[in-house]
């Protein structure tokens, strides 16, 4: 037994009010119970630290009797202190919601010496039930949890204690309620409309009220503000999602109470702590180079960084020799698991923990998947310095609800939908959210699976999947949206039959395919004119990165089947080209639905700009990559194109690829001799742009055509 000292005093003797709980180790719930009772200057003397928990699962079955022999030895010493009340309450599942001077007062204003919590069903003999008082309102069956009484009474119960550890302790004080006399005798009740002591939570029956300066679980049933706040059982997720809020955590004038709680400064430390970062490829994923960038660049030491790769991919295996062959040798240490081993999801996170676990120099397990596209640098930096046991960032889909977390569970253990997951997630409520279930990314303490995730098969039990079996441990895991992290990229729609599959993600993964394709100056185009207008009517923008200008290119010539410029061609209406050109047709690879939504989405707005007052329908049916070269075609006859406008787009660089290229326009007797790769010519088509492509005179020449709204 030991005492907890609150504000600097302890006065049980005097103080009319003393909490005696039992714990036997400092839990995260324990930890969360004493952070209430310290808000409100509660007295607590703790039962049975570090002493061994013999009472059974109490969560599954009988048991608790442990807690009753621990209670009835401190009353021993209490029992003469006839003006001491004592609220005796179980701890890991509880969180106090009001100040002693509230639960004094509706004690007393029940006007008797011993008051158990009551609930709705009958535990642990059902057969019991026709003996309970009847009651015109509220819950009739007495709950274990919390019993307050005065001294002498509460003592005049516990006493009759001769049983087990292991015995139950809801069925001893049942049996002592349910007779007359006793009741009588002890003047024992039950809080019937749950004003002093909520027990067995249900979500239809209470609401967060919420004040300036801190939050009240509303009863709605009995319309009563309740002190104590107990989830047993089933009832203990949805406790948890009240402790975000009750009594002081968050609310929405102060916002965040509590997350600035116990937090470690790395800036302190002498060095910092060693990370394992297990990466997982469990399905093709799409913008694997990128994420591999993303992670190289993360803000933190790299001698601190052990990497830990499971690929189950022989797709990605190219991609994967590429980022160990240039980062094998920027971290501690680099550890590769390929498809060959064939291992299960399962089997692959048990691994990557395992290796942790043995380390005694692993401080954390940073594991990620593959479809997280981290955007924030600090992000493990920030994970630590929040010091929790288990911890995610917060990401989810650009612009849908899907995330990394749920914020409830279903009665059967599967998603439920909290009431403020959506605000989570879309940051209009900011904090650190202890939530049931988390996937994809999350931070795990070295020491916490060495001495409490110990099970090395973890992810294989009760074939669940391996998600969800994190989520079964019992352990408090947060999730921090209190920084912008990056995102969750969409797996599903992943062909991987191109030569660079990324080029068609346009639609699953429109942010990831703008930051990797899109030329970093495009958006200058609008907030600072960044374009030039090198003929009349002719406008040059940039539009494409290196990387689409690379990969387009490589897409083509993978393909292979140039036309050769001959005017006969089965592709076009008619089957005939007058002026024909070396090129492959989008159509051809697949392309021409992304090609288009390229165009309504990049060009579109370019054209709006340099052509006020017209507006375009973003459609093309000639949308193709020509291919210029001394030995095959050269340059191309003056013509005019079959549009309203064109573009016409550089993908590779004069002076390094080739030499010569360029467009002259007749008219204007105007020429553009120097194309930069990845930059896009807009001029207009019929009647007023006759042009013609100059001489390439050495290497190859490639650029991508649109005629557009022809």
């Amino acid at each position: 037994t030991y005492i907890f000292w609150l504000n600097g005093f302890f006065s049980w003797a005097i103080d009319k009010l003393l909490v005696l709980t039992v714990a036997t180790q400092e839990t995260d719930g324990f930890l969360r119970f004493m952070q209430s009772a310290n808000y409100f200057n509660y007295t607590i003397k703790v039962l049975g630290m570090g002493e061994e928990w013999r009472g059974g699962d109490v969560g599954r079955s009988i048991g608790g009797g442990q807690k009753v022999r621990l209670l009835k030895q401190a009353m021993e010493g209490l029992a003469d202190q006839e003006d001491l009340v004592v609220l005796s309450v179980d701890s890991y599942d509880l969180i106090f919601a009001g100040g002693p001077d509230e639960i004094l007062r509706k004690f007393q204003e029940a006007n008797h010496k011993v008051l158990f919590s009551a609930e709705g069903l009958i535990w642990p003999d059902k057969r019991l039930q026709d003996k309970y008082p009847a009651v015109r309102s509220g819950k009739r069956f007495l709950n274990s949890g919390g019993v307050i009484g005065y001294a002498p009474f509460v003592n005049q119960i516990v006493e009759q204690w001769n049983l087990h550890d292991n015995d139950d302790d809801q069925l001893f004080y049942t049996k002592i309620y349910l007779d007359p006399q006793q009741r009588v005798k002890v003047w024992v009740r039950l809080d019937l409309e749950v004003n002093v002591l909520q027990l067995s939570l249900a979500a239809d029956e209470v609401l967060l009220k919420f004040g300036t300066e801190r939050v009240r679980v509303r009863n709605t049933v009995f319309d009563t503000l309740p002190v104590v706040i107990h989830g047993n059982a089933n009832t203990k997720i949805y406790l948890n999602y009240l402790g975000n809020y009750i009594p002081n955590a968050w609310n929405y004038e102060r916002g965040c109470g509590v997350c600035n709680h116990n937090m470690v400064d790395l800036s302190q430390l002498k060095e910092y702590p060693t990370v394992l970062v297990g990466v997982f490829i469990q399905q093709p994923t799409p913008f694997l180079s990128e994420f591999f960038h993303r992670l190289v660049t993360l803000d933190y030491p790299k001698d601190k960084l052990k990497i830990f790769v499971h690929n189950n991919e022989v797709y990605h295996e190219r991609h994967m020799q590429r980022f160990w062959e240039e980062s094998k040798d920027i971290f501690n240490s680099f550890k590769v698991v390929g498809p060959e081993e064939n291992l299960s999801q399962g089997e692959a996170r048990n691994m990557g923990m395992e290796l942790c676990r043995q380390d005694p120099g692993c401080d954390h397990y940073f594991s990620i998947d593959a479809d997280v596209m981290l955007t924030n640098k600090q992000t493990l930096k920030i994970l630590i310095e929040q010091n929790r046991k288990i911890i995610a960032p917060l990401v989810s889909r650009h612009g849908k609800l899907w995330s990394n977390f749920w914020g409830a569970l279903s009665l059967d253990g599967y998603y439920a939908r909290s009431e403020d997951y959506i605000d989570i997630v879309q940051s209009k409520r900011v904090g650190v959210w202890n939530i049931p279930y988390m996937a994809h990314v999350y931070l795990i303490k070295g020491e916490v699976l060495r001495n409490e995730l110990t099970e090395r098969n973890h992810f294989v039990l009760e074939k669940l999947d391996p998600d969800m079996a994190l989520s079964r441990h019992g352990i408090f895991m947060y999730i921090t949206n209190r920084h912008e992290f990056g995102r969750l990229i969409s797996t599903a729609n992943f062909n991987t039959s191109h030569y660079n599959s990324d080029l068609w993600q346009i639609f699953e993964n429109p942010v990831d395919w703008k930051e990797k394709y899109i030329h970093p100056n495009y958006t200058q185009i609008f907030t600072e004119n960044y374009l030039e207008q090198p003929c009349p009517d002719v406008f040059w923008f940039p539009v494409f990165s290196e990387r689409a200008c690379d990969e387009l290119v490589e897409e083509m010539e993978h393909f292979g089947s140039w036309s050769g410029g001959q005017h006969e061609d089965k592709r076009i209406a008619g089957g005939y080209e007058t002026v024909p050109t070396d090129d492959i047709h989008m159509k051809q690879i697949g392309y021409e639905k992304e090609w288009l939504h390229f165009i309504r989405e990049f060009i579109s707005p370019v054209t709006l700009k340099v052509f006020s007052g017209y507006y375009t329908k973003g459609y093309a049916v000639m949308n193709f990559v020509v291919k210029y070269t001394p030995g095959r075609q050269s340059y191309l006859r003056p013509h005019h194109d079959s549009s309203t406008f064109t573009i016409n787009v550089a993908l590779n660089s004069k002076g390094i690829d080739f030499q010569g290229g360029g467009c002259r326009f007749h008219r204007y007797n105007c020429s553009i001799e120097s194309p930069r790769k990845g930059w896009s010519f807009m001029h207009p088509g019929r009647l007023t742009h006759l042009h013609e492509g100059l001489p390439t005179t050495n290497g190859t020449r490639y650029i991508a055509v649109s005629f557009i709204d022809p």
